[in-house]
């Protein structure tokens, strides 16, 4: 199985305000015109339609997720996008004659516990030659500078518990590429994309409050990993840190890529 993770109206938001541009920037130089391509947990699909506009009207580009009302957020937002198409579907649900080109999924298989099988859904869907790229986290490396009060880093851990638990890879950005081999992948690449959020950016304030909305994962408390008097203390304590003393976050993010 897989985690499954409440997405609020907050989480749309979340989706929608990423772009090709600046939250898979690397991944351009492979895309091409006339391409059919795969999104796996596309979100609202607002990366999606960024390729879609790439391979062009010649192209094809679908997008699945599982969770019905991102995807219909996204259908209606990028309606006018005609070689674009959003489904509703887990992956290994997802049926098709079609072979793709190349399949990608950003910051998706960090929530999966059947990495390899996954792997191997995507593998069968490729076109001879084909290509994947996937966009994820080591979550054992993230950097506050300087560090949040003690109350988030414990909720952090707690996170960081819970996800171990259920049988999720927290490392998964570093140990993709042992897997894509594992299942038979090739000429694999690793592109660093660690993403560094410091007073520079417009976006700074909002990007680093994103743990103030992953501690508003209400599992975290009831399933008995912080209890609920901490996790809100958290939010309180993490939210007045970055208004008033923080300095920078660095995720660490890689893009690894390979082909049949």
């Amino acid at each position: 199985m897989n985690k499954t993770i409440k997405r609020s109206e907050e989480a749309k938001t979340v989706f929608d305000r990423r772009s090709l541009a600046v939250d898979y920037r690397h991944l351009k130089s492979i895309l091409k015109e006339g391409m059919t391509v795969l999104d796996i947990g596309c979100g609202t699909g607002a990366i999606t339609k960024d390729i879609a506009k790439i391979v062009g009207p010649t192209g094809k580009v679908i997008g699945i997720d599982n969770t019905y009302e991102v995807i219909e957020h996204g259908n209606i937002v990028y309606a006018d996008i005609s070689n674009l198409e959003l489904k509703t579907v887990d992956l290994f649900n997802f049926e098709t004659e079609e072979k793709f080109d190349l399949i990608v999924g950003a910051r998706v298989l960090q929530w999966m516990t059947t990495v390899k099988e996954a792997l191997q859904k995507v593998k069968s869907l490729l076109k001879e030659g084909g290509q994947v790229s996937f966009l994820d986290y080591n979550h054992n490396r993230l950097e506050w500078v300087p560090q949040p009060p003690l109350t988030m880093r414990r909720f952090y851990q707690a996170f960081l518990n819970w996800r171990k638990d259920a049988g999720i890879n927290n490392a998964i950005g570093t140990d993709l590429p042992h897997l894509l081999k594992e299942v038979g992948f090739k000429d694999i690449q690793v592109v660093p994309s660690h993403e560094l959020y410091d007073h520079k950016r417009k976006d700074f304030y909002e990007r680093v409050k994103i743990w103030s909305q992953v501690a508003g994962l209400e599992q975290i408390t009831t399933e008995g990993y912080m209890s609920e008097r901490d996790r809100l203390r958290a939010i309180e304590d993490y939210d007045k840190w970055v208004d008033e003393k923080a300095v920078s976050m660095t995720m660490f993010l890689n893009e690894v890529r390979g082909r049949i």
